[in-house]
């Protein structure tokens, strides 16, 4: 297939594909599936080999929140049947961190809800990521934490964190029918405050709300010129008590389609395979290990994941191997002054959009749109509350 060629010969130069190629991808037929897997695989081992990153959730405050994002379960007014805790203690914090680092993660991720964090709560977090880091040599620590004030980026690096969480989640000019009481505006300005503070970038994505694949192709591409060193790709987990709890627009092979199009479009930045892989990729979650180079180990925010030695098994089984904490993930050059995402021979969202593409131009695909599959049915019994780990007296998930 000329355009998979041509997809691989891009991404292994580092070079931005057109929107028509992103688009195309997202059309192509079930039976091109596993062609595209594989020509997106070629990319992925380009760049990361066959090593897999293992991060893990802490949940440092759950539920509560006065945000009003529609996909969330611990969203304002939300009658999800969530845990509902204030701050853990550090000393807790560190304790639920250490059975992930137990198990092969190479990144904690400590997360708390609420709009951003007061003063007092950069304190906590700091508090935490110092005990994290006294305790767990080698171990990488991102902070997710709201929306940013001045000053905060820069605290939270000087107490040890590495990166700093903030997803774009939805397209811009949809992101208001999702969330009104802030705007991708704020959003994009949060992760431009870690960036400028010398934190580690991540920013990704949920899948599955609705959208179209025009707004898919958006919002990776304004990730790939936003330029974090991380995109975790969401798919919504339709958690009942939600507003977004009918929606079920996904199937196995659309959520592959979506990894691989966000690897051709971001070649060379973790591509981390996050929350909802469970409830959509389902039995198809090895092939997803060709396409991202890094998941979530055990449980997510609210609600549970597969078996932590399950994800070990699949990882060994798939060929793939866990990448240590004596591994630097990211290529080289990325860690270089001014190397970022793109090639500079041409294409690089931010040295400007490839020539002639524009990237809110209006696109087709080779092959014309592929047919809309019938919506899947509801698998509700595959979305399950977390009740361990975190916030409870139950042993963790890692």
């Amino acid at each position: 297939m000329d355009l998979l060629n041509t997809l691989v010969d891009k991404g292994l130069r580092r070079e931005l594909p057109t929107r028509e190629e992103a688009l195309a991808v997202l059309a192509t037929p079930d039976d091109d599936l596993l062609e595209v897997v594989a020509a997106a695989g070629k990319v992925r081992r380009q760049w990361f080999g066959r090593r897999v990153k293992l991060n893990y959730l802490v949940n440092l405050k759950s539920g509560l929140c006065p945000e009003d994002c529609s996909y969330c379960s611990q969203r304002l007014g939300s009658k999800a049947g969530i845990l509902k805790y204030t701050w853990l203690k550090p000393d807790e914090a560190s304790k639920a961190a250490a059975a992930g680092v137990a198990g092969g993660a190479k990144r904690v991720c400590l997360v708390a809800s609420g709009r951003g964090p007061t003063d007092r709560d950069v304190d906590r977090v700091s508090e935490t990521i110092e005990a994290i880091k006294e305790q767990n040599e080698g171990v990488e620590v991102c902070a997710c934490l709201g929306l940013l004030s001045d000053g905060q980026a820069e605290r939270l690096r000087s107490a040890g964190a590495d990166a700093y969480n903030h997803n774009l989640n939805t397209s811009e000019g949809t992101y208001g029918e999702i969330t009104t009481t802030h705007t991708y505006a704020d959003r994009v300005e949060t992760v431009q405050q870690a960036q400028a503070a010398g934190l580690s970038a991540c920013s990704g994505l949920i899948a599955g709300m609705g959208e179209s694949d025009a707004d898919l192709v958006d919002v990776v591409f304004s990730l790939r010129e936003l330029d974090p060193d991380s995109v975790p790709v969401n798919f919504l987990i339709p958690f009942e008590g939600t507003p977004l709890a009918r929606e079920w627009n996904l199937t196995p092979q659309r959520c592959l389609r979506i990894l691989a199009m966000v690897r051709f479009v971001c070649p060379d930045v973790e591509v981390r395979l996050a929350g909802g892989r469970e409830v959509h990729l389902r039995s198809m979650q090895p092939l997803a290990l060709h396409l991202v180079n890094s998941i979530f180990l055990g449980d997510y925010l609210t609600s549970e994941g597969q078996a932590g030695q399950a994800d070990l098994d699949m990882i060994a089984d798939a060929g793939f191997e866990v990448e240590g904490t004596d591994t630097t993930t990211l290529p080289a050059h990325r860690a270089e002054p001014g190397g970022g995402c793109g090639s500079h021979g041409g294409g690089c969202a931010p040295c400007g959009d490839a020539p002639g593409e524009s990237a809110g131009a209006e696109a087709g695909t080779a092959k014309g749109p592929a047919a809309a599959p019938e919506t899947p049915a509801a698998r509700t019994d595959l979305v399950a509350v977390r009740r361990r780990g975190a916030g409870t007296d139950l042993a963790p998930n890692a």
